[in-house]
């Protein structure tokens, strides 16, 4: 019988060789068989040998095999026997379609052949429906059990086989038993990945001067990068490298590249450049210095500069303008062609402000798009979040996108309680939504796996590299202070000290990769270790063995994998971590019998995933030493069942799953997200009874503050058109009339337009943000302003007006104060023509104050909102008003920011607003003006329910107090 090799990996040009190496009566026999339907069932061999006769005895023999094999089914991989026959009938047929793929007869290799990928992925797709058929087999034979037996698991654990068509590489990549999962996923849009890196690092070479691409290793781009080549898709990231000129070609990939980038052409690279200062303050300063150490709960360890939040402000601005450049060139491109919304997907810590930027100006220049986050770290509690000077920017930043994710659930629930508290959001903690800027977005636990199927063979092919007797308990860590790295070896000192039977019998191989060696903070921590270390072995080391071996660098993915093998225990004890692969990645390499024992602490993601690990408390020395002693001394049979269960977890969850359960939440693939509702439901009046009904209460006098434009009325193009809903109107009148309510409407408008749009009576209004106030009894109040002021307000007009007044803009005159409108001037025009008009104003002397799509000249006077809030409730209620009564104030701009502040702690405070970056003093946020109706109601119900009281005088329910301020008239001064 000829054999036929089992290629597990390497280039379609090497299985050509194998193929010729035949003859060429092999190679045209193997193409020959696969041409009629007949010959490419699996049940045919494709060889003419004994095994393949049609005799009695043969039939006979195979019968009693198969009824064998139903017996006993396999219980692990190892305990597998191969069939050389079955073996190459799955082979005979994986040959003949690469073969086919390849173009054999012609020697010719192309992957840039659009019509040979999809011929090779139809290929594949035959080869799919092959080892199908052979598991269908199999259950016809045991009486329709559909476990395969020893000899068809075998095959579809070895005989795996993933037609890569961008390297035309044959990989192994048939993780689950039943073999019928395709494993390469695609995205119904182009993706855009925002990431600080791009996928490959280029460097310059020394002897040409020319760049050069060097392959980054990591699950990321493995899983990543063909979603993004096959889609057409964009990588977005920092080069690697500060370069003299930032227009210089980024370089091809080698033609014997074969990692998971080579596919990725220039073209489809946007790298960003950053100049080297700014730089190192946005990633050594504000990423590492303080979200780094705040995010792994270690605040103590973080800085709060304001220069680094600014240049880590810069560079986020930066990365989001790039995207969308990127986002246009994928437009144009597939305009006018039937394709998916277009995918864009944000990476980590170190871009949480870019997706806010991405949206503003997609939805400017009406690009449509999805917003993905994914944040690799963990996300802290909020009592540690909120230390961060600027938490509501980070927090908004993120919430820019349609779906956050995070590794486990823990961080998803800091995230949304987070959002609640700092923002004022609502959310929805059972479904894991926020509402913010009138938009639902989703958070998502997506935890993250490993390429599974690598590390089992790197760990089948990896030499030995430890030869000894000992039992080995490996660490592998990044020389970083979240990994506890120091508390690892007290433990292991306590273990040795506590249980002396494991002296000269157990070694700790500890493997620390550099990192961050210029910063003093870990030049302290490895001289720390140096000397620990140094500690333990010089009390412990015998002249024939010494405790612990430590390996300070970096090691190649061979050796990694044959630690990993042939570890009996591996300790994975952050302090702190996000996920930590480590733990998958030796869990995947744990290919002998018996297995070793994961050891996992409960503060790193890992911890809340792989159940079946030990889990140590690096904090607890005395407890962390009995764990390890209890990994050591685990019967074999434990440890093969945690093991067991453990790798058939991570072999379905690996990180092809983890980008799949992306497109799935994204709706980038035909399955829906499985994680309940995806949107929130409109706000109702059941929204505000946590909030509002104790503070409230059932005896104290309500007085309602509200702003009008963007939170009773819709913003409109023309403030003329900006209307009060009927509705709105009719409960503010019922309010009204109510005994225990008082209403006062605080508007930028002028006094007696804002009156003329609300159209109630009996209520208070306050004009040019409180610098006129009219009262329910017809007395107004005027703040006092310099004369000089009044002409200087016509000047200014009339400056306005000749030099900006164009494209859309309009000055409306409010008597006190101006406005510029620019609303209908194209967006393009803007920057420049409020940066004139700021300037205007400020020459004239008056404050330019942004507001909605406007600028506001106001006079210097030290008076807005607040002040005429705290006023307007002093003359209602007396001195002692935040004793007697109970408040709500709503509005939507900076200008009602002065009377949140005003009134924090005293006042109940909500704030209308958009999905742009907002710092706001509100203790809580509502999408719109109907949610502000909606509250209103609330409040009507609430107190409707009350009990009369018949001793109130209801004819005079607010009267001015007396020992207060009596005189409500003022004037305006004339020199």
């Amino acid at each position: 019988m000829q054999s036929i090799d089992i290629i597990t990996e390497g280039s379609t040009a090497s299985l050509v060789a194998v193929i010729k190496e035949r003859g060429a009566g092999g190679e045209s026999q193997i193409i020959k068989q696969a041409k009629t339907e007949e010959d490419l069932k699996l049940g045919k061999s494709s060889d003419n040998d004994d095994n393949n006769n049609q005799d009695d005895e043969a039939k006979l023999a195979k019968k009693k095999q198969q009824q064998e094999a139903t017996e006993q089914r396999p219980s692990s991989l190892e305990d597998c026997k191969v069939s050389q026959e079955s073996l190459n009938r799955a082979l005979s047929c994986s040959f003949t379609l690469a073969a086919r793929a390849a173009n054999v007869g012609s020697g010719s290799v192309s992957s840039s052949s659009n019509n040979r990928k999809h011929v090779a992925h139809q290929h594949a797709n035959s080869l799919n429906r092959k080892i199908q058929q052979l598991t269908v087999q199999s259950s016809s034979a045991s009486g329709g059990d559909l476990t395969p037996n020893k000899e068809d698991f075998r095959i579809l654990f070895q005989s795996k086989y993933l037609f890569d068509v961008n390297s035309n590489n044959c990989c192994n990549n048939y993780n689950n038993m039943s073999g019928t999962e395709s494993r390469s996923y695609t995205s119904s849009g182009s993706m855009i990945v925002v990431s600080n890196r791009l996928p490959f690092v280029l460097k310059r070479n020394d002897l040409s001067g020319k760049l050069e691409r060097k392959a980054s290793a990591g699950g990321l781009v493995t899983a990543v990068a063909p979603v993004v080549i096959n889609g057409n898709g964009i990588w977005v990231g920092w080069p690697g490298m500060h370069m003299d000129n930032p227009n210089e070609q980024i370089p091809e990939s080698d033609p014997t590249d074969r990692t998971p980038t080579a596919g990725l052409l220039s073209k489809k690279v946007v790298a960003v450049h950053v100049e080297p200062t700014v730089f190192d303050s946005y990633y050594n300063g504000c990423c590492n210095g303080t979200f780094w150490p705040l995010f792994h709960s270690m605040p103590d360890r973080a800085t709060f500069i304001a220069d680094h939040w600014k240049a880590y402000s810069t560079v986020n601005e930066e990365f989001a303008a790039k995207t969308v450049n990127a986002l246009e060139m994928i437009h144009k491109e597939q305009a006018g062609q039937v394709s998916g919304t277009p995918l864009v997907w944000v990476h980590d810590y170190h871009l949480m402000l870019c997706a806010n930027w991405i949206r503003q100006a997609a939805d400017e220049k009406n690009l449509k798009l999805k917003l993905g986050f994914f944040l690799h770290i963990p996300f802290p509690p909020w009592d540690i979040f909120r230390l961060f000077p600027w938490a509501d920017e980070i927090l908004q930043g993120m919430l820019g996108c349609d779906m956050v994710g995070f590794h486990i659930q823990d961080y998803c629930l800091n995230f949304v309680d987070c959002c609640q508290r700092s923002l004022g959001c609502r959310v929805d903690r059972k479904n894991l939504l926020v509402e913010h800027g009138g938009r639902t977005v989703r958070v998502r636990p997506l935890p993250i796996g490993i390429p599974f199927d690598r590390f089992v063979s790197l760990a089948e092919t990896a030499p030995k590299v430890m030869s000894t007797n000992l039992k080995i308990v490996l660490g592998v860590d990044r020389l970083d202070y979240t990994k506890g790295l120091v508390h690892r070896l007290k433990a292991f000192e306590m273990l040795l000290e506590k249980h002396p039977e494991h002296r000269e019998q157990v070694t700790l191989l500890q493997i620390a990769v550099p990192s961050r060696t210029d910063v003093r903070e870990y030049q302290d921590l490895k001289l720390e270790i140096d000397q620990l270390i140094g500690s333990i072995n010089g009390r412990f080391t015998t002249p024939n063995w010494s405790p612990i071996r430590y390996i300070y660098g970096c090691v190649s993915q061979d050796e990694l994998a044959a630690f990993y093998r042939d570890a009996a225990v591996a300790l994975v004890t952050p302090l702190r971590d996000g996920m930590n692969l480590v733990a998958k990645e030796f869990v995947a390499c744990q290919i002998n019998t018996p297995p070793g024992v994961l050891i996992v602490s409960p503060f790193a993601g890992a911890g809340e995933m792989m159940h079946e690990a030990l889990i140590c408390n690096p904090y607890e020395i005395d407890d962390a030493a009995e764990v390890i002693h209890r990994a050591l001394t685990m019967p074999e049979d434990e440890r093969t069942l945690r093991m067991n269960h453990l790798r058939r977890r991570e072999r379905i969850y690996d990180v092809n799953h983890w980008m799949k359960s992306f497109l799935q939440v994204m709706g980038s693939l035909e399955e829906r997200d499985s994680v309940g509702a995806t949107v929130m439901q409109p706000v109702t009046m059941d929204d505000f009874d946590d909030y509002l009904s104790k503070y409230i209460g059932d005896n104290h006098k309500l007085a309602l503050l509200l702003d009008y434009d963007g939170t009773l009325a819709p913003i409109a193009t023309h403030p003329d058109l900006a209307i009060l809903p009927l509705e709105t109107k009719n409960v503010l009148q019922r309010l009204s009339n109510l005994p225990d309510v008082y209403i006062a409407i605080i508007s930028g408008r002028n006094v007696n337009n804002v009156k003329s749009m609300v159209g109630i009576e009996g209520i208070t209004y306050a004009g040019n943000h409180g610098l006129e106030i009219l009262h329910p009894d017809g007395s107004k109040f005027v703040h006092p302003m310099p004369a000089v002021f009044e002409s200087k307000v016509a000047s200014l007009m009339q400056a306005l007006q000749d030099q900006l007044c164009k494209d859309g803009a309009w000055v409306e005159n409010k008597g006190a104060l101006l406005t510029f409108h620019y609303r209908e001037t194209p967006m393009e025009r803007r920057p420049q023509m409020v940066e004139q008009a700021k300037k205007l104003i400020e020459e004239t002397g008056f404050k330019a104050c942004a507001a909605h799509c406007a600028l506001e000249a106001k006079p210097p006077v030290e008076w807005n909102k607040g002040r005429a809030s705290i006023y307007i409730l002093r003359t209602a209620f007396g001195l002692d008003w935040s004793e007697r009564i109970r408040i709500i104030y709503a509005g939507d701009d900076n200008t009602d920011e002065d009377a949140m502040k005003a009134l924090k702690g005293m006042a109940a405070t909500f704030r209308v607003a958009s999905s742009h970056i907002i710092r706001t003093s509100a203790e809580r946020r509502l999408p719109s003006t109907d949610s502000v109706l909606t509250m209103l109601k609330w409040v009507e119900r609430h107190l409707s329910r009350r009990k009369p009281r018949n001793h109130h005088d209801n004819s005079s329910k607010f009267r001015r107090a007396q020992s207060g301020i009596t005189m409500e008239m003022s004037f305006t001064q004339t020199t």
